[in-house]
């Protein structure tokens, strides 16, 4: 049996990916615990980053809203995260954005676990990302697992300066060996 300190640990690295309230059900299978057991870490949890018993304060709070857990940052260093993300938003994006954005653009509407499938990596963050800059955006659902499908907006073409992603520049001739789409496709989305 695991200690109590890698519960707590394993409760914090999943509330860390979580893009939404997650059920302390959820939670709780998640990381192989009793769901009163995990309710419990959670509520202390809670209460450690809230500056209970001595604890520092910390720049975030674990709250239990809309029916699940969710890291936030902390009310009171609202200020200094808009200022982050406001000038984040006019930073350049970063080489994973930039291959996300790709992807998403010469293969959309695409899911972001066959985004993630053709990067090799997690995409969640980066899609967060280019979602919050309005150069992609969740156009509908795959009807065969309910996903997301995510595609570029008006804003990606007026950056990149066309009309449609039709003029995108073709891929092919920059594919190894002479690859074309097809059977990359082929390697990264496996056949039904």
């Amino acid at each position: 049996m695991t200690s109590a300190d890698d519960r707590r640990a394993a409760l914090e690295a999943v509330l860390m990916v979580v893009d939404r309230p997650a059920s302390t059900t959820d939670l709780a299978i998640a990381v192989g615990l009793p769901v009163d057991q995990a309710r419990h870490l959670l509520e202390e949890l809670a209460a450690e980053y809230a500056g209970a018993g001595g604890a520092p304060r910390r720049g975030f709070e674990l709250r239990e809203v809309g029916g699940g857990w969710r890291v936030y940052s902390h009310p009171d260093q609202a200020e200094v995260v808009e200022r982050f993300v406001r000038e984040g938003a006019a930073a350049r994006l970063t080489q994973a954005a930039l291959e996300t954005l790709a992807i998403v653009a010469y293969k959309g509407p695409i899911t972001r676990g066959r985004v993630s499938a053709v990067r090799g990596v997690n995409v969640d963050s980066v899609m967060r990302t280019l979602a919050n800059r309005g150069l992609v955006e969740e156009v509908g659902s795959e009807e065969s697992s309910g996903a997301a499908l995510y595609a570029t907006t008006a804003l990606f073409l007026e950056r990149m300066g066309i009309s449609s992603l039709s003029e995108l520049e073709p891929l092919t001739p920059h594919l190894p060996s002479g690859q074309t789409l097809e059977e990359i496709k082929d390697q990264v989305e496996p056949r039904p």
